[in-house]
């Protein structure tokens, strides 16, 4: 029977906790049988105060060790604050056997990244923190578009319910896929829900400091729809080409071409709420020669095809 510890520090979501407990709780009770043991553990063995809830917990470093996997659960968006109160947990980690499982929720993939164990490795986490996540840690292969990555014994989940995601694949690791089958449908969980790409945003949410950048970026919204290629952009903002790519860059964090291109699909999305607008029809007027061109960059930056995006907003509430 595989031994699941669980961290708890004052960091920790308790909703990231109770779900991953309430996962494999499910899965002993519709087993019948015991499939996994849970323990909690924090740094001294001591229970752990997390704001409006205490949690007790079974050990400390020791009782972790001889646990099969180790769950990081989420530990919010304070990642400075979240390294420096855990700094005595990373050293611990980094010498933990290879034979041992880690798993970490959403923003805990920094734990493991600041201990050094997923230099070189896969790993995903939530797709708000994939900008400070990349230049903390430019040696690791982020793969934020994924909702679960498993390297080795290393796991990792994005944002939220991917955290479901991750509980699920080690029930059916260890138990069965059957069982985990079980579980989601207890849950009411779908676990087919493709990538974290559906999620993110398709343009910066910040606003742009450069008033002369923001109007070129207004201008582009009125035009997506007509050939805009370099050139023509940096003779609207009246500079050179790569006075602009330079300054393009420091705004927004994309190039003027990928830009146009999010632009130009999260238009296209709108339109898709409208059954009454056909593929050629979107793709034209947001600018796109051709159906299939548009089909496969919409699925490259949205994780799903046009009409699967279509189909699944009507089937939002």
């Amino acid at each position: 029977m595989p031994k699941i510890a669980l961290y708890v520090c004052p960091q920790t979501r308790c909703s990231s906790l109770s779900m991953a407990m309430d996962a494999f709780a499910l899965a002993n009770s519709l087993s019948g049988r015991a499939e996994f043991e849970l323990q909690r553990f924090s740094l001294d063995g001591q229970a752990v105060d997390l704001g409006f809830a205490r949690v007790q917990v079974d050990g400390d470093l020791s009782l972790a060790a001889a646990a099969d996997c180790l769950l990081l659960p989420a530990t919010g968006s304070a990642i400075d604050s979240t390294l420096s109160a855990n700094a005595a947990l990373l050293p611990w980690l980094a010498q933990r056997p290879p034979s041992q499982q880690l798993a970490s929720l959403c923003s805990s993939a920094f734990l493991l990244a600041a201990a050094g164990l997923l230099d070189g490795r896969r790993a995903t986490t939530h797709w708000a923190l994939a900008g400070q996540f990349r230049r903390r840690f430019p040696q690791v292969d982020l793969q934020i578009e994924q909702l679960l990555c498993h390297d080795g014994n290393l796991l990792s989940s994005g944002g939220a319910q991917a955290g479901l995601d991750l509980c699920l694949y080690l029930i059916g690791q260890q138990a069965g896929a059957e069982l985990a089958r079980q579980v989601a449908n207890a849950l009411v969980f779908d676990s087919q829900r493709g990538s974290q790409a559906r999620y993110a945003p398709l343009l910066p949410s910040q606003a742009v400091q450069d008033s002369q950048l923001a109007t070129l970026l207004q201008w582009m919204q009125r035009h997506q729809g007509e050939a805009i290629d370099l050139k023509r952009l940096a003779e609207q903002a009246s500079c050179s080409p790569r006075t602009l790519l330079r300054r393009f860059k420091a705004g927004t964090g994309l190039t003027p071409n990928d830009y146009l291109q999010r632009l130009r699909i999260s238009s296209a999305q709108q339109a898709l709420l409208s059954p009454a607008n056909s593929l050629e029809r979107i793709a034209a007027q947001v600018g796109y020669a051709d159906r299939a061109t548009f089909a496969k960059l919409f699925k490259q930056l949205c994780g799903e095809t046009p009409g699967a995006f279509r189909r699944r907003m009507r089937q939002a509430p």
